[in-house]
């Protein structure tokens, strides 16, 4: 995986890994894996458990992985045996690098869909509620020009179910990961799938399944609709979600993914065109 880190991101991050190594008596074991906002590090502890030290780059969807953690105790998610939370670092149970990207598509919905009866609890008081999270896009969103590379339609279709769920007392109270997809679910050394690399918030569960929607396109084999309808329909009817909240969800996160990109300096139109072909598959 490429690092989005900038160099002197990544220094800082070498760094704290390296204190919290010495601070905690951790041994590397193997090299450390850089991920776009995360140095993971191989450890052993002193008392010789398998682990990783994981610390990110500081932003908001990293701020409370150690509180979703520790709030889920290792039920669907991996197991935190210590954190540093003001220098985003925990220490994690050491997981098999087995993702649900080998299996097959459908039954990995399945997989996703059972996690989530274990990771959707109440919320904490202290996660940043879901509301607050997509509602400071709305004017933004409101006032893009016209002439932008997005259907108009679209915004239009997005702006009216985010002032709807934002307004809506079940759209915050329940603890979502945020970005679990087939990658951020990893073996544990007993086999069973658990989550990682929550992006917690205080949220509604419709807001999960649309990462699994966006994510192994390249298998749609020409019949991408197809496969992102099979896809959305598993995981809602496996999970017990309702059809018509939880894809009114997935047009807000497929229409602001696309409006992030446009707005950023280094904007992909493939990236925009994918977002939008995902949104008309699951609207079809």
């Amino acid at each position: 995986m490429t690092s989005a880190l900038s160099p002197e991101t990544a220094r800082r991050l070498d760094a704290v890994s390296r204190a919290l190594r010495k601070q905690w008596g951790l041994r590397t074991e193997s090299d450390e894996v850089w991920g776009h906002h995360s140095h993971v590090v191989p450890v052993r502890t002193d008392e010789g458990i398998p682990a990783v030290l994981k610390v990110a780059a500081e932003d908001q969807e990293t701020e409370h992985e150690a509180l979703a953690l520790q709030h889920w105790g290792g039920r669907g998610a991996v197991r935190l045996l210590r954190a540093d939370p003001r220098r985003r670092a925990v220490l994690l149970e050491r997981l098999e690098r087995r993702d649900l990207s080998e299996e097959w598509d459908v039954r990995a919905c399945e997989e996703v869909a059972g996690l989530y009866r274990l990771l959707h609890v109440p919320a904490p008081p202290q996660l940043l509620p879901l509301t607050a999270y997509v509602g400071r896009f709305v004017d933004p969103l409101a006032g893009l020009p016209r002439d932008a590379p997005l259907p108009r339609r679209m915004v239009e279709q997005c702006l009216a179910h985010l002032r709807d769920l934002v307004a809506d007392d079940a759209s915050t109270g329940t603890m979502v990961h945020g970005d679990l997809h087939y990658e951020n679910v990893l073996a544990d050394r007993t086999g069973e799938w658990v989550a990682i690399d929550p992006h917690a918030m205080s949220g509604d569960p419709h807001w999960e399944p649309a990462p699994l929607l966006w994510n192994r396109l390249d298998e749609a084999r020409g019949d991408l609709r197809r496969t992102v309808r099979v896809r959305f329909e598993t995981v809602v009817d496996a999970a017990g979600l309702d059809e018509d909240r939880a894809r009114a969800w997935a047009v807000v996160r497929l229409v602001l993914n696309a409006f992030r990109a446009v707005r950023s300096d280094g904007s992909d139109p493939a990236y925009v065109t994918r977002m939008l072909t995902v949104l008309k598959a699951v609207q079809s």
